[in-house]
Formats: C-alpha cells, structure tokens, sequence
C-alpha cells in the first residue's frame, strides 16, 4: 500500500507514519508534504493508493487540493476540529479521523479502505459535498468554551475573552474581567478555532485579542513587548519572526 500524508504539524505527520508502518508492515509512505501547494505539485505527476489530508494546512483547506488537481485515490481526511461536523462529508472515498489520531479509530478506518476500495475501479470524490464542507470550514469559528468551576459547568463566550495563555502544560483563557480558567485545549487547538482577525498568536506562549492590547513596547532585538489588559507579565513578547505579521494584523 503506497500512502501520500499531507500534513503541515510535523510531530503529527511522523507521529501517523509510526502508526500506519506499525499497523501496515508493508506500506510504503511516498512522501509527506505539508501544504497545498505542494500536494498540487506532487498530485500532478504521481499516484498513490491512499491519501492523508490534514483539513487545515498553512495556506488554506486541503479541499483546495481537489480543486486543482484530478484525485483518484481514496481520502481520510485529519482534523482537530470535531465541531465542524465534518460527519456530514463522511462519503464514498471520504472518511477522517479526530487528532490526535486514536490508534483503533485508523485501523478501523484501514480496515474500511481494504474492504471497499483496494483491487476496485477508482472512485471519485463528492465535489459538491466538498465544496459545502470547504464553506463550512472556511466561515466558522469557536463560540464559546466550556470550562469546570468546582462541581459546576460554564461556558464562556469568545468575544469576552481578553487572550489565552499557556503555563506549565496547561491552557488558560482570562476574561475581559481578569478571571482566568483552564480549558481542554492546546494553544495551538484553539489557535485555529478562533477568529484570526480577532486573535493573534504573539508567541508560543500567548494568543491575545485586539481587545486585550494595552500598550506596545519596542522590545530588544527587533522584538515587540505587549502590555495586556489584566496582565502585569513580563514575557507577553512578540517573538521576532511574528513581529512583521503582528503589525499587518493590527493594521487591517
């Protein structure tokens, strides 16, 4: 079995090709990529029997892949995000798997692929269904979040929220009131569940909202020092390769 992974998280890339050669002794991993771009490219001039698409790529939604280039192959699509209802597009050669990947959950989805597709006529994707799921994908954003105070459940709304932090490998969201709660998710997770024109990713460690910006500070070595609402840390630092889109993000 000949496997193409195009995933733009590069722990989540080899963590899949472990689990594909444990699982699959003799698959061959052709290649992994991590962009559209690329996979375009290498989809024009080669075939593989089994696709991997992680849903979000750096330079847009790998349904832009099918867009551009003529797949033939079955697809499993990856995704972080379970609320985008991704089970709608559960079609023909579509399937997808929730990251991080649960070994039983792609084995079964393995197992789907030698029952259905190998040794049979290729099958071709459900444009239309793709299209709609691309519009969903592209439109929607995190509302709230869900959190445990004690015995008791809240949610907490997104647009009240100053920024988001992550400590000592736990996250943290901090309201626009200062209060400050643990939530079920990576920095990076909700980094792609919020709004991008409402939050930026200032470091590894701080993802904040226009809202929460107090003041910026030039900072050494070309850096920029944020001063955050509710906030009297010392390390809310644009990190120096984020500097130049942090700016075009406060200047839209």
């Amino acid at each position: 079995m000949k496997v193409l992974i195009v995933e733009d998280e590069s722990m989540a890339a080899k963590r899949l090709s472990a689990l594909l050669k444990k699982m699959e002794p003799t698959v061959e991993i052709l290649d992994q990529l991590d962009s559209v771009k690329t996979a375009v490219k290498w989809l024009k001039v080669n075939e593989a029997d089994l696709l991997f698409f992680d849903i979000q790529l750096a330079d847009g939604l790998s349904f832009e892949i099918l867009n551009q280039v003529s797949v033939k192959a079955p697809i499993i699509f990856t995704t972080a995000f379970d609320e985008y209802a991704i089970r709608a597009f559960k079609v023909n050669s579509i399937d997808y798997l929730l990251k991080p990947i649960d070994p039983k959950e792609l084995e079964m989805a393995l197992a789907k692929f030698h029952k259905n597709f190998e040794d049979k006529s290729p099958v071709v994707p459900n444009m239309h269904m793709l299209q709609e799921a691309m519009k969903m994908l592209s439109r929607q954003y995190k509302e709230r979040f869900v959190v445990k105070v004690g015995e008791h459940i809240h949610t907490l709304a997104v647009k009240d929220t100053a920024y988001f932090f992550s400590q000592e490998k736990a996250t943290y969201l901090v309201t626009e009131g200062g209060k400050r709660y643990i939530i079920d998710f990576t920095l990076e997770e909700v980094e792609g569940l919020v709004d991008p024109d409402e939050f930026f990713r200032i470091s590894r460690k701080y993802l904040v909202s226009m809202r929460a910006i107090k003041d910026i500070i030039t900072y050494s070595n070309s850096r920029l020092r944020i001063m955050l609402r509710q906030a009297d840390d010392m390390d809310a630092i644009v990190s120096r390769e984020r500097v130049q889109d942090f700016k075009k993000w406060l200047d839209r």
